[in-house]
């Protein structure tokens, strides 16, 4: 077996290639690099070399490519390797050459193309010779315990006798003893295996060798049909699809013969442990037709071959390899657009919307539609974009007439909700510290102003007690100062005519288990320390029996003292005189009060949303 890879190569001890090669011309580009013809100055022999430069952030790929070469290259279906080289250029830069035979007759994909284009196809007979022949590479690699990963017509090459070569084993992967199995999405987008693609959203998702037999099962219908399917998209949408679809087809099946479909079929199945091997595949009638006919066929190849040649070279289409070692994110393939909205873009994918939301925020645009959703990206400071004048520009205008904006989300609800006589329901959802309860207060606060409360006080009583119910429900946590620990539910009622007329709020899994017990570095629910502090202002700890030395229990905390950090606290006791104004507003009665307060801090019982609102 060959070396682990691990970046252990040493460029210093491969020998200078002016010394043996001359390059003689431009074959075509890779992932990596140029391709070209070179000629050996010793006995005139030709070859082909992959030029590696810069080499400096690709020693993972090089390694591995370099590794599979010279250990499993010694395969009539892989490319043979002759040496690796390095040239120092200190002008302009250093450069790595790996030399290979040279595959003159083409890539698969050329030839299809080019038949294609003078109105043939391929005979299906010259498909399954070529698909055998890949397919015996294959194994070599997989008894070798390595996956391809990468197996698409440009990846197949020809020479002008007739064989069958695969090439470009930069993301190729060993599997050991104890690893049998892969869980990194690499690859091209449109050759894919579903289980591969799935690997860059679900961690616990494995692969194995399999993976290459879907990306042959997508080469023989790019053979048939010149492209590979989905190719007319944007590769980011194609890998959105492929796992969603059902298993592609040729473009029109019924031109081609019931086993070519039926091998196509085996190849493409979608759950890969009922997908068969390679071994297996070698055993299908489709391939089996060939069997004595080797000579016969390799022949009519060399003759499609030389004609194509003849006939000129056809256009490449490259398609880019995709890695997520590279970084945490798939690549984007395209620069980013700043939009209002990004459904509006072409492409729309993870480092695409990453990218638009980045610059958007650096301008202070803290807002972007994408259809029908708006992100809010927290600006943790504060911004003058919610004043009367902002809370009357987003009544009633259209949403192309101003910058996305959370007043926006509230009037259009509003004025749906008022046209259409039907309910509507605005959802928030974030990470912990995303600014999920401000963009409730926002809300709120735009609703209560559309829906022309028909008092102020009725107003008040909507906006403070979504504040009171956060009293009782949000606490400081080791990344958010003031996390909701609790889901909530605010049911606002209009009349008919739009005007509200009150609001409940209900709360579903509240965090109870906080009220004896906090983790290290957080703290209790926020009531209970606004109290303490305000009963301590006012002189009432002894009232209800509390210490004023002494930390209690469900306030403990060895980073957080009851005198300096509490008791002393002005904006705790700022809290207190809020959440009794609240109290006093809502309809609580003084006796009421002064119970919640005394079972709150005595008990201790978290008051809930349903109390509250009693």
């Amino acid at each position: 077996m060959f070396p682990q890879t691990g970046k252990s190569i040493v460029f210093d001890h491969f020998p200078d290639p002016t010394d043996t090669w001359d390059i003689v011309e431009t074959i075509g580009k890779g992932t990596y690099g140029k391709v070209y013809k070179v000629l050996n100055k010793q006995d005139g022999s030709k070859a082909a070399v992959k030029i590696l430069d810069p080499i400096h952030d690709i020693d993972e790929e090089i390694e591995a490519e370099y590794n599979i070469l010279k250990a499993l290259s010694d395969h009539a279906n892989v490319v043979k390797f002759y040496g690796m080289f390095y040239k120092k250029d200190a002008k302009c830069g250093d450069q790595l050459w790996l030399v290979l035979e040279l595959c003159n007759g083409g890539s698969v994909t050329d030839l299809s193309k080019g038949m294609l284009k003078r109105g043939e196809r391929i005979e299906e007979s010259i498909i399954a010779y070529i698909l055998h022949e890949a397919l015996m590479g294959l194994l070599h690699l997989h008894v070798n315990k390595t996956i391809h990963r990468d197996v698409k017509g440009n990846n197949i090459l020809l020479t002008t006798q007739g064989g069958v070569k695969l090439v470009d084993f930069g993301v190729s992967a060993q599997l050991t003893n104890t690893r049998l199995r892969r869980n990194t999405s690499v690859g091209t987008p449109f050759w894919m295996a579903p289980e591969v693609i799935a690997c860059e959203q679900q961690l616990d998702t494995t692969y194995d060798a399999r993976c290459d037999v879907w990306s042959l099962g997508i080469t023989a219908i790019e053979l048939g049909d010149g492209d590979p399917p989905l190719s007319d998209l944007h590769p980011m949408r194609a890998l959105f699809k492929i796992p969603r679809n059902p298993p592609p087809t040729l473009h029109q099946p019924e031109l081609w013969t019931g086993i070519f479909n039926d091998f196509i079929c085996k190849c493409l199945i979608k759950d890969f442990e009922l997908r068969p091997n390679v071994l297996d595949l070698l055993q299908h009638v489709f391939l089996q037709q060939i069997r004595g006919k080797e000579k016969v066929l390799q022949k009519h190849l060399m003759e499609h071959i030389d004609l194509n040649q003849q006939l000129g070279n056809i256009e490449k289409t490259r398609h880019e390899r995709i890695h997520t070692k590279k970084g945490s994110n798939m690549n984007s393939f395209t620069d980013v657009e700043e939009v209002d909205d990004l459904a509006t873009l072409e492409v729309l994918d993870e480092n695409t919307v990453a990218d638009n939301l980045q610059g958007r925020y650096a301008k202070d645009q803290i807002y972007t539609y994408v259809g029908d959703i708006l992100i809010a990206v927290n600006p943790f400071h504060p911004m003058d974009i919610y004043t009367p004048e902002h809370t009357k520009k987003y009544l009633g205008a259209e949403r192309k007439a101003n910058p996305p904006h959370i007043f926006a989300v509230a009037d259009i609800a509003y004025q749906s909700g008022v046209s259409d006589s039907t309910d509507q329901c605005i959802v928030i959802s974030g990470e912990s510290g995303a600014g999920k309860t401000e963009s409730a207060h926002l809300l709120v606060q735009q609703l209560t102003f559309l829906g022309k409360a028909n008092n102020r006080e009725l107003q008040e009583k909507i906006l403070l007690v979504n504040s009171l119910v956060e009293a009782f429900g949000n606490a400081t946590t080791a990344i958010n100062d003031n996390s909701s620990r609790f889901g909530k539910y605010l049911e606002m009622k209009f009349t008919s005519g739009g005007t509200v007329v009150g609001a409940k709020i209900s709360e579903y899994l509240l965090e109870k288990s906080r009220v004896i017990h906090q983790a290290a570095g957080e703290r209790n629910f926020h009531i209970f320390y606004y109290m303490y502090a305000g009963l301590a202002e006012r002189r009432k700890l002894a009232h209800y029996k509390l210490s004023d030395s002494k930390t209690p229990k469900y306030l403990f905390n060895e980073h957080v003292k009851l005198g300096p950090d509490i008791v002393s606290n002005a904006s705790y006791k700022e809290q207190f005189d809020a959440v009794e104004q609240c109290f006093k507003v809502i309809g609580f009665t003084l006796e009421v009060g002064k119970a919640v307060f005394h079972y709150g801090l005595k008990g201790p019982t978290v008051c809930t949303q349903e109390r509250v609102h009693r």
